[in-house]
């Protein structure tokens, strides 16, 4: 086994249990006069000396949490927020049994009431796969009437009765539908930029093609839908249960209590 997957696991004789892992390995270990001592290298170190946390003989690594919520298991649900009690903000990744990409950096948490809060951000892919149709807002809008294809810009007009959702904002992804046998998929065009409403009911909706992924448009034609855009809607992860990680690089002592999350029935 290589080091890098090596650990040393702690006993509390307190709680009875194996409470934490930590990420040095020595090769002897030894308390001896209510200090504890260990080798590695050749050298001889004494812990619990240094004030840098998380300094294990000249290497820096970080402090990582793993918990899961799981309140009413049989119900699916949308967990929205997250909510630390502790000293410090921490950087999150949260996977449910039907979704990976949840997420939250610790520069996007705000303080209120003594708490860290955010919004779980949802990093679904562009363009999405299959298994996220069901999953995110997949809102169809109809027929375009003309595409005027520039080198980078694609303007799309649709004309009454065909309304553009008012929904559909900057940096959502536009699709337009294929036939695949005999059934319509989605096929990414691009990235909205623009949307422009006129007076007699036009809409015009203005798409960056130039994204990965992005194919050309078949014709005039097409029947156009769009997915939000899931980390600027704050979507949050869905699932019966939401498994989370918290990981923090600080270098000085943290404190972290208690982890809540706002989490709500979701109706199909």
């Amino acid at each position: 086994m290589e080091e890098n997957f090596l650990y040393t696991l702690t006993y509390s004789a307190s709680s009875k249990g194996w409470p934490s892992f930590y990420s040095y390995y020595p090769e002897i270990i030894k308390g001896m006069n209510q200090f504890m001592y260990s080798f590695k290298g050749g050298n001889l170190y004494e812990h619990n000396t240094n004030e840098v946390r998380n300094n294990f003989y000249g290497e820096q690594g970080i402090s990582k949490l793993t918990s899961i919520f799981n309140d009413v298991p049989t119900e699916n649900k949308k967990f929205k927020t997250i909510s630390l009690e502790g000293d410090d903000a921490w950087t999150g990744t949260f996977i449910t049994d039907q979704q990976t990409t949840g997420f939250i950096n610790y520069s996007e948490f705000e303080k209120k009431e003594g708490d860290w809060f955010s919004y779980i951000r949802n990093e679904g892919s562009v363009p999405a796969n299959a298994d996220q149709y069901p999953l995110r807002s997949l809102t169809g809008i109809g027929v375009s009437d003309s595409i005027q294809v520039g080198l980078v810009d694609t303007e799309i007009t649709f004309i009454p009765p065909t309304i553009v959702d008012s929904m559909l904002s900057i940096g959502d992804a536009f699709y337009f539908g294929v036939q695949v046998l005999g059934v319509i998929q989605p096929s990414l065009a691009g990235i909205v930029t623009s949307v422009v409403l006129s007076n007699d009911g036009t809409s015009k909706v203005i798409i960056n093609t130039f994204v990965p992924g992005a194919g050309p448009i078949p014709s005039d034609n097409e029947y156009f839908l769009y997915i939000k855009n899931s980390i600027a809607e704050s979507q949050g992860v869905m699932g019966h249960f939401c498994e989370f990680t918290l990981t923090n690089d600080n270098t000085s002592a943290t404190e972290l209590f208690v982890v809540k999350s706002q989490a709500f029935k979701s109706f199909p």
